[in-house]
């Protein structure tokens, strides 16, 4: 079966509508053949959009895409300041071009390539956003408009400020421009800088690569890290404290009634003024001993603890 696309320009036949653009190659082969592709007139356009509704018809389809493929490679120029590879914005526009077609309605009145433009930019948008950074800049209905945007308003801005001879080369935007930018796009003049400072920033390596002579380079990931959620500091500190409750109290259970007083007043009684409890003074005075004595059963009784916790940890 062959193809005829458009009829006032030169008729184009081929076994697989496909073809006419190159499968591999360089990159101006495929949007040379894509601006030879003729056009399709207001009938052709009317007649293949409603067989591909109401019939399906997979070849008017690819009639409707092909005579449009022109439409991406113009829309895809628009955006080659974002670093981005031409070929995949290119190929991100005509998904969105074949989504148009899919949805076109040829009741609606308008012509496909007013329709298809909106779904075209949209997806090379969302390509954008999600490849322009690492980290994605922009989410919310407003930073994407923003982020569409801020570059060429703050072009613009300067090319004004430079005709009016003002004197300033800021890149930075001043707090009336902010305002101005604001207004326009309809936004909060706080998303308009956080949106600047995005932008102005750039991707950092949490753990970066060892430098050439072979020393560690020093990454966020070095001040970043929350080691109080690392699975080994988070057991040890369970046992802490499992050992600073069950660990003394079964300790201090192994002592006779003296020596677990003497321990408890020496180290474990604090009285409101944090002045602590007994001295080996005031313990030795209690009991009747000497103060050298009350050590003695204070240093053993340690021992004897320390034992008790080795044996329940």
């Amino acid at each position: 079966m062959s193809l005829t696309i458009g009829s006032a320009a030169p008729a184009l036949a081929v076994t697989n509508p496909w073809s006419v653009i190159p499968s591999l190659g360089h990159l101006d082969a495929y949007i040379s053949a894509a601006n030879r592709l003729p056009m399709l007139t207001l009938e052709e356009e009317q007649e293949f959009a409603r067989k591909l509704k109401n019939e399906n018809d997979l070849e008017s389809a690819s009639k409707l895409v092909l005579s449009h493929l022109r439409l991406v490679v113009s829309v895809s120029r628009q955006y080659l300041g974002y670093g981005l590879p031409h070929g995949d914005l290119i190929q991100e526009g005509n998904i969105g071009l074949m989504k148009a077609v899919k949805r076109f309605d040829p009741d609606q009145g308008v012509r496909l390539v007013s329709y298809a433009l909106h779904w075209i930019k949209a997806e090379i948008h969302e390509y954008i956003l999600k490849n322009w950074r690492m980290v994605k800049v922009a989410t919310t209905k407003s930073q994407r408009k923003l982020f569409f945007n801020l570059r060429s308003m703050k072009q613009r801005f300067k090319s004004e400020d430079a005709a009016a001879d003002l004197g300033t080369h800021r890149d930075t935007l001043s707090p009336d421009q902010i305002e101005a930018m604001a207004r326009q796009l309809k936004v909060k003049p706080e998303e308009v800088i956080e949106m600047e400072t995005r932008m102005s920033g750039g991707d950092v390596l949490l753990d970066p690569s060892p430098s050439d002579d072979g020393e560690d380079a020093f990454g966020p990931i070095a001040y970043l890290t929350d080691t109080s959620h690392e699975p080994l500091t988070m057991i040890e500190a369970r046992q802490r404290d499992v050992m600073a409750t069950d660990g003394i109290a079964a300790a201090l259970e192994s002592l006779d009634a003296r020596s677990r007083r003497i321990v408890e007043e020496r180290w474990l009684k604090v009285n409101d003024d944090n002045s602590g409890g007994m001295t080996l003074h005031e313990l030795a005075a209690e009991y009747g001993v000497s103060a050298e004595r009350i050590r003695q059963i204070e240093v053993a009784a340690m021992k004897k603890m320390k034992t008790a916790l080795a044996e329940y940890a």
